[in-house]
């Protein structure tokens, strides 16, 4: 019955400590965009770039 009296602060103070971290990750913007990354590796990024397009004139 004694371990109860350290087991219930030791709860208390991790589920405030969960909380934060939660509220500090909506803050920091991490639930923002839940679809947009799965959308980008779809998205093909073969063209050539200015820089590209020029050494390869030059060869």
């Amino acid at each position: 019955m004694d371990i109860i009296y350290l087991l219930i602060p030791v709860s208390l103070l991790a589920v405030l400590l969960i909380s934060m971290l939660f509220w500090w990750a909506i803050k920091g913007g991490q639930f923002d965009d839940l679809e947009g990354p799965s959308f980008q590796i779809m998205m093909d990024d073969d063209r050539d770039t200015p820089e590209q397009s020029a050494q390869e004139s030059q060869r």
